[in-house]
């Protein structure tokens, strides 16, 4: 049985800027048909760049690329019409009609008669109220609809989504996310790209996590949060019990009657020889799973600020 070529395989990938300066250094990546997998870095770290080769709007100057088996070098053209990307930066023909914009980028790709394929992206995205109005008169949130629909017209096999819900509410990042759910369990295979670590935690099966244009973790999602995650725990004691200390683990006794603390993947055997210890006064027991964004900051040094989003400068 002949096997099916990667959805996107990048292999040895630089991008230079003079002699001296890597956006991205050797980046090699292999993403499968099928599946949600995103990209996450500080800024400045090299995703949009990676993003903007993938889609031929910004030249490499080294390695190869292929999406679904089509080198973009080799065969541009056809290796366009298998991808869809949102770009950061809203850019839509902003005097014509939500209608009119995505039956005019429908001919950009030689699809002729796209109207029941466009009238379903307006109703699955929310725009039915507003398909006959100027794209300018949109607010942000619609406009960032309207952009992904740009991006699904000709129905593509791969959906690269560059900071899709950027400076959005959150009932349209939700609305917005529950649609991609749909396209990726029809079968499409989904690359999102994020400073909100919380959406790519519970979206993702895989996660690549660049810094200064470098890979430096590629795992599925689980993997990457029990490798390096922190783990928290809340034990609430029997009344009038004493919490018996343990060696080597990081505990805080909170106040009396209730511990608190947090342990590594690699303590897990020394957080249970603890709870032995103190079996017969444990009332109560809460841990709570790894968290991405503290994967995130342990891998890359960045701070995160209370939205999930990693703080800094440039994409």
């Amino acid at each position: 049985m002949t096997e099916k070529p990667a959805a996107l395989a990048i292999a040895g990938l630089d991008k230079a800027y003079g002699q001296d300066t890597y956006a991205l250094r050797d980046v090699s990546l292999t993403i499968e048909p099928g599946s949600f997998h995103a990209i996450l870095g500080p800024n400045g770290a090299g995703k949009s760049t990676l993003i903007n080769i993938v889609a031929q709007t910004v030249k490499k100057s080294r390695g190869r690329v292929t999406v679904f088996g089509v080198d973009i070098d080799q065969e541009p053209v056809r290796a366009k019409s298998l991808l869809g990307v949102t770009p950061q930066e809203l850019s839509l023909d902003v005097f014509f009609t939500v209608r009119e914009v995505l039956n005019n980028h429908s001919g950009y790709y030689g699809v002729r008669d796209n109207t029941d394929w466009v009238d379903a992206l307006i109703q699955r995205l929310g725009l039915g109220p507003h398909a006959d109005k100027p794209a300018r008169a949109l607010s942000g949130g619609m406009k960032r609809r309207l952009t992904i629909g740009k991006a699904l017209v000709h129905k593509p096999k791969l959906l690269i989504l560059d900071e899709p819900t950027a400076g959005v509410d959150v009932e349209l990042r939700h609305s917005l996310w529950n649609f991609v759910r749909e396209l990726h369990a029809e079968g499409t295979t989904v690359i999102l790209t994020t400073h909100y670590l919380e959406e790519a935690e519970e979206l993702a099966e895989k996660i690549t996590i660049l810094r200064e244009g470098v890979v430096i973790a590629d795992a599925p999602t689980e993997a990457l949060l029990q490798e390096f995650g922190t783990r928290r725990f809340d034990i609430l004691l029997q009344e009038g019990k004493q919490w018996n200390p343990c060696p080597q683990l990081e505990v805080e006794v909170v106040q009396e009657g209730r511990v608190r603390g947090r342990f590594e993947a690699e303590e897990n055997r020394l957080f249970f020889e603890c709870l032995s210890r103190n079996a017969d006064i444990i009332a109560d027991l809460q841990v709570e799973r790894p968290r991405l964004e503290e994967v995130f900051l342990k891998l890359t040094g960045n701070t995160v600020n209370s939205s999930g989003a990693s703080k800094g400068e440039g994409s």
